[in-house]
């Protein structure tokens, strides 16, 4: 190992002790991503509506049986493929048949996740951008993002070299076809 490349883990070490260490006002979050510590406030307005909304729907209406964490910690590959990224989703679905968050540790790996799902508040452009980057490289096969300012609800699928292949968006309103394992349509009528 280069004394470069030497120097750059010792960083990113130093970098996720300290992350791991950070005591975080109640209510918020903090997230590492792409080696930048990123908190988080209590979201404001129809934020948790929208999240029960999709929720209800994802539990009952879909052709999978499938498990929910809320703000479960995802570890997923940095931008070089080193796994030191941790980040929150406001949702984590996985088929219930994996048994996936039973014992769970605080920051699990993302290997069984099905879906993950994004609402977005004071910083939407983390949501739109770099974790759909992030999902990708993870290899979730689904991220669903309910954009608030856009009043739009996008599925991002078929994850391939760090990006999403398939993208689909519906405005708020109206209902967007998730495909199969989920296999209904959700219903955006009531996310204003």
């Amino acid at each position: 190992m280069t004394a470069m490349a030497h120097d750059r883990y010792v960083e990113e070490d130093i970098l996720l002790e300290g992350f791991l260490a950070l005591g975080v006002p109640e209510g918020f979050r903090a997230e590492l991503i792409d080696g930048e510590i990123v908190v988080t406030p209590p979201p404001l307005g129809n934020h948790e509506k929208i999240i029960g909304l999709i929720v209800k729907q994802l539990l009952g209406e879909g052709a999978i049986d499938l498990d929910f964490s809320g703000n479960k910690g995802l570890i997923t590959p940095g931008p070089d493929g080193v796994p030191d990224n941790r980040v929150i989703p406001d949702g984590t679905f996985a088929p219930a048949d994996l048994d996936l968050f039973n014992d769970a540790p605080s920051w699990m790996p993302s290997d069984g996740v099905l879906l993950v799902l994004e609402v977005t508040s004071s910083r939407p452009e983390h949501d739109r951008l770099v974790k759909r980057r992030n999902y990708a490289q993870a290899e979730i096969p689904f991220y669903l993002l309910a954009d608030r300012d856009k009043k739009t609800v996008t599925l991002f699928s078929d994850p391939e070299e760090g990006a999403y292949e398939t993208v689909e968006t519906a405005d708020f309103g109206n209902r967007l076809a998730l495909p199969k394992p989920l296999g209904f349509e959700l219903d955006t009528s009531r996310f204003t």
